[in-house]
């Protein structure tokens, strides 16, 4: 596989670290984390301008065409600064469930806006009782007239309180646990019958809980066909799997930067940490593993394109598998060197802990995803 960046892949990675760098100091994130939205609307029409929010559409829409890769790019270099816009949930889940699964006519009605900059999008896809299984789903969706009617509960909607629209998975035929029978709907957010309860993570983005109680909508709402949803829900969560491994890479080095700056200063018996042999061998297995994860991470996105299934799926699960393990390794390596200090808001080894161990968890942790790869390896 060739590893190397081309011109154009490299001015989108300086570009991503000049906005970091510029916009995401630790004491920027903290205020902004703070605010009511979680994010700056100006930072969001940057990336608009930049054509960022556009990646990975298509040209006839107004995108660029990237592919997996160009998104790994961007999501390790903004891990590196726990970026808090909503870039994962608007471009890559809700615009690439649109672009893989809608109509001529839905694409060109959200896609463009979304590229804008004008449009944000969450999906609404885990409930309750589904943990990590994307086809348990009891949300319902009944027919109705000319449309449907939405009930369910949905948890964990990130960015859902920011979205103008939201794409909710919900059942139209079969049994709770059926992989068939599943669709999605666009749902406005202001839709009666949508309440939303709206919280803030442990990492620092925001979330919601939603319940839908009647929520009328159009047929045009149905996003693909009708009871078919599933393999495009997989497909997308595959390339958000990719993007978040990617993020996980930025954040796993800058957490090793910081910790290793910190261990030359701490000073015990008037010596720096750091020149204990115990303590450098520790760093050693901390790079190690993001060294590791990097790779797996750029195997993966590549991987992404291929048109075999189970190698695809097998190369999404080894690589969340390796990633979930070093971040949960590098994570409480960091904290533990820098001692109790570092689990408090003032210093920032501790919010990227909190990302790392978020990440872990999302769209499912290191042992879901080694059991997955050991069934998918026999």
């Amino acid at each position: 596989m060739d590893f190397e960046l081309s011109d154009e892949q490299t001015l989108l990675k300086d570009s991503v670290e000049r906005f970091v760098k510029d916009n995401y100091s630790p004491e920027s994130r903290a205020k902004l984390a703070d605010t009511e939205l979680g994010f700056s609307k100006d930072h969001w029409k940057k990336m608009a301008e930049l054509g960022w929010l556009g990646l990975p559409f298509s040209e006839d829409v107004g995108g660029f065409g990237g592919t997996a890769v160009e998104t790994a790019i961007m999501m390790e270099n903004m891990g590196s600064g726990l970026v808090l816009e909503p870039f994962l949930s608007t471009v890559v889940m809700g615009g690439g469930l649109v672009a893989e699964a809608g109509s001529q006519s839905q694409i060109e009605a959200i896609i463009p806006e979304v590229i804008e900059g004008n449009m944000m999008l969450a999906f609404a896809y885990a409930e309750p009782q589904s943990r990590f299984d994307l086809n348990d789903v009891e949300t319902s969706a009944t027919k109705s007239g000319d449309g449907y009617v939405l009930n369910g509960h949905k948890s964990v909607v990130y960015h859902a309180a920011t979205a103008d629209k939201i794409i909710v998975s919900a059942r139209t035929g079969g049994g709770s646990r059926d992989e068939d029978g599943i669709s999605l709907f666009v749902v406005d957010n202001d839709t009666s019958g949508l309440s939303r309860r709206d919280y803030r993570t442990i990492d620092g983005q925001r979330a919601s809980d939603i319940k839908l109680d009647d929520v009328k909508v159009g047929s045009d709402a149905l996003l693909g066909k009708e009871g078919g949803a599933l393999p495009a829900i997989k497909n997308v969560v595959d390339r958000t799997i990719a993007a978040l491994c990617a993020e996980a890479v930025g954040a796993m080095r800058t957490a090793n930067n910081i910790t290793n700056e910190y261990i030359k200063e701490r000073k015990q018996f008037g010596t720096p940490i750091g020149k204990f042999q115990v303590l450098q061998h520790r760093m050693v297995d901390m790079y190690m593993e993001a060294e590791q994860s990097k790779s797996m991470s750029d195997m993966l996105a590549m991987k992404l394109e291929l048109d075999d299934e189970g190698e695809r799926r097998k190369a999404v699960s080894a690589a969340k598998a390796q990633i979930g393990q070093a971040s949960k390794f590098i994570g409480e390596q960091s904290i533990q060197l820098h001692g109790g200090m570092g689990m408090t808001d003032e210093y920032s080894i501790g919010h990227y802990f909190k990302r790392l161990t978020t990440i872990e968890m999302l769209f499912g942790n290191t042992d879901y995803h080694f059991k997955q790869y050991a069934a998918l390896a026999s």
